[in-house]
């Protein structure tokens, strides 16, 4: 009987041990988006820890236009449809002259995705064409996956719509491989989204810049791997002040400051 009641005290022990992550909000980061002038929103998800860590977290469940992060999906579709082959496929400039003078030539889908190249996603999706898109939208359960608006411009002045809380899903899903796509399309986007890889860690982003019911609405997402473990994170900003000339680097400089804080303070 004192055997018994050992291994149920050993047990009740082990189990009083267990950890149960906590979500944690820090409302401290608020900070970093005065320091921009902007309004926004950050989450991580901790993948080891099961553990999520808000600044403004009911933006989690808030629509905005995805703007240029959804030239991850983009890219997805394009390889798994057959209208681009490789990383390498050139779609060759139009040679209207643009504002911004890296686009001002050909492209191959690694160098578009890395400039961020209009053009040529509005191509691909024309190519794609608009039924083939609604059912991978449909299937990959992007967003709201409303492809209103126009083929080629949906997701940047149409009705797609995407939550901080749907980019985080996304990412996991892209990472694991739970996408449905094929390991080989998943292999390619996941190589051209890498931003930095080092000895310390890997670093796979996209940033995304549009307009969305009258404010400025800008993205960085992505994850990083890092010892054994990933963090998947979102930061959206947003600005009624059209003449915020930091707006384009805040976007990346505050999700840097807090990925600096959160996950790279012991490199």
């Amino acid at each position: 009987m004192r055997s018994v009641f050992l291994i149920i005290s050993v047990i009740l022990s082990l189990v009083s041990c267990t950890h149960h992550p906590v979500n944690k909000t820090r409302d401290d980061f608020k900070k970093y988006y005065d320091q921009f002038r902007v309004e926004g929103s950050f989450v991580l998800y901790d993948q080891n820890m099961d553990q999520f860590i808000y600044y403004n977290q009911p933006q989690l469940t808030q629509p905005f236009s995805p703007a240029s992060t959804f030239k991850i999906c983009n890219s997805l579709i394009g390889l798994e449809t057959g209208v681009i082959k490789d990383e390498n496929f050139i779609i060759h400039w139009d040679s209207v002259v643009r504002p911004n003078p890296n686009w001002n030539r050909d492209h191959d889908l690694k160098l578009a995705f890395k400039n961020s190249t209009v053009w040529y996603y509005r191509e691909l999706a024309r190519r794609v064409g608009g039924e083939r898109m609604k059912y991978w939208l449909d299937k990959a359960q992007y967003g709201n996956a409303d492809t209103s608006g126009g083929i080629d411009l949906f997701w940047l002045k149409g009705g797609l719509r995407v939550t901080p809380g749907q980019q985080i899903d996304f990412m996991k899903r892209l990472h694991h491989n739970e996408l449905p796509f094929s390991k080989r399309t998943i292999d390619i986007v996941k190589k051209i989204m890498i931003v930095e890889d080092t000895l310390g860690h890997v670093l796979r982003a996209k940033s995304g810049w549009g307009d969305d019911a009258k404010k400025m609405v800008g993205w960085y997402i992505g994850y990083v791997e890092k010892d054994d473990n990933v963090y998947y994170f979102s930061n959206c900003i947003q600005t009624t002040d059209t003449n915020n000339n930091d707006f384009a680097r805040a976007r990346i400089e505050i999700a840097k400051k807090l990925l600096d804080e959160l996950v790279f303070r012991n490199e």
